[in-house]
């Protein structure tokens, strides 16, 4: 190998070759290859700002998928060649949001888990391309170079641009408000008067707290506007609002009336998570963890809900993390239920919150009693166990596949 220039080398003819080839594979790889690499990133030890988060992460994800490829193109057009960093407007958005959020350099943990496992998946393939021990040496140690100064170069520059970004929004009146946040959040002894003069917001009094985020694409102006609209409906004239992300508003609104039903339904690109009723201090920190729960939780089922409320969830969030254990149980517990006509499961469902009253849940169906009975009926049949031998596991999977099911 001859020097390219300092202390990176370029490879000889023959290796240029299986580069070019090897990367010429990458740029083709199965689905499943870049999952793998995907699973590796999603890794909690040490990622739990990213993971926890799912914008963030999938963001991440976008962008470790997309570097792979610049690798793997620079590779096939210049072999071996040192690769240059693959600065894109979605890599200055993942800054900007690792900033606001309140994240450090840590937060680029995932691409050095991402050059682990796309290293394994090299590997793989460089053996498939040869079985000269003399070329398969070159080309690893080459190429090992190469995806560790890619890393190297990417890392330090979206770190650059972490400085850049925290020194513009030093004096953003959304990054001190967040911090101010911060420190009621973490329980940190801020007198009321000095956190009501730092966020203009009261800390006494009732606190319903919500995250108000959107689909890809969805301006924070967005956001901004939803949550005018539902303070509106909900007559309420004061908030405290936290710009979390590029999709994602942290909302508190002193109210304990809560109406957004009509705005929602005009704008099907935005959720809301909302926590608790809580009052005073106590109340606003709580109502806020319990909403970030409900939004996680939400994304974890892949429920497309544009609303959902803590109280919904507090059940399925004590049960288990583990959701394919949870579909283990739903499926033991409904039986034929689980795939039955959703008319049949949703009678079930609110008869157990009718307290097993026919008429009060057809009442809330806007159908008549007999219905209702016979859908009851139905389910009987459908159940493997008889409903009153397991009634409170019967609710419980109810609720379960509620929010399992996408519709």
């Amino acid at each position: 190998m001859e020097s390219e220039g300092g202390d990176f080398p370029r490879p000889t003819e023959a290796v240029a070759e299986l580069i070019k080839a090897g990367a010429s594979f990458v740029l083709t790889a199965p689905p499943e290859s870049i999952a793998e690499v995907n699973r590796a990133v999603m890794h909690p030890i040490g990622m739990e700002d990213v993971v926890g988060d799912p914008d963030l992460l999938a963001m991440a994800l976008r962008m470790n998928e997309g570097n792979l490829h610049h690798w793997a193109a620079s590779n096939v057009a210049r072999p071996g060649a040192r690769v240059p960093v693959n600065v894109t407007d979605e890599a200055i958005a993942f800054v900007r949001d690792v900033v606001r959020r309140g994240f450090d350099a840590g937060a680029l943990d995932s691409f050095r888990t991402a050059q682990n496992a796309s290293w394994r998946l090299w590997m793989q393939i460089c053996f498939e391309l040869t079985d000269d021990p003399a070329a398969l040496r070159e080309l690893l140690e080459l190429t090992s170079l190469s995806i560790a100064t890619f890393i190297d170069d990417t890392v330090k520059e979206l770190a650059d641009q972490i400085n850049v970004a925290r020194a513009e929004l030093a004096g953003d009146t959304h990054a001190q408000r967040r911090a101010a946040v911060a420190l009621i959040l973490e329980g940190a002894p801020v007198s009321p008067a000095r956190a009501e003069a730092q966020l203009r917001y009261s800390l006494q009094g009732p606190q319903q707290a919500l995250v108000i985020y959107g689909e890809a694409g969805v301006a924070p102006d967005n956001l901004e506007e939803i949550c005018e609209a539902i303070m509106e409906a909900s007559g309420v004239t004061r908030r405290l609002t936290v710009l979390a992300g590029a999709a994602e508003l942290w909302v508190w609104l002193p109210t304990e009336k809560l109406i957004l039903s009509e705005v929602l339904a005009a704008n099907p690109t935005v959720r809301v998570a909302a926590g608790s009723l809580g009052h005073d201090r106590e109340g606003f920190r709580r109502s806020h963890f319990q909403a970030l729960e409900a939004r996680q939780m939400v994304t974890r089922l892949g429920s497309e809900l544009s609303f959902v409320a803590y109280d919904d969830l507090a059940l399925m969030s004590a049960m288990t993390d583990d959701l394919a254990k949870l579909d283990g149980f739903v499926a033991h517990t409904l039986g034929a239920l689980t795939t039955a006509d959703t008319a049949i499961v949703e009678s079930v469902r609110t008869w157990f919150a009718s307290e097993c009253n026919a008429s009060a849940a057809a009442a809330r169906l806007y159908t008549h009693r007999n219905t209702v009975v016979r859908h009851l009926a139905r389910a009987q049949e459908l159940l493997p166990r008889p409903l009153e031998a397991n009634a409170t596991a019967v609710a419980a999977a109810l609720e379960v596949l509620r929010w399992r099911r996408a519709d």
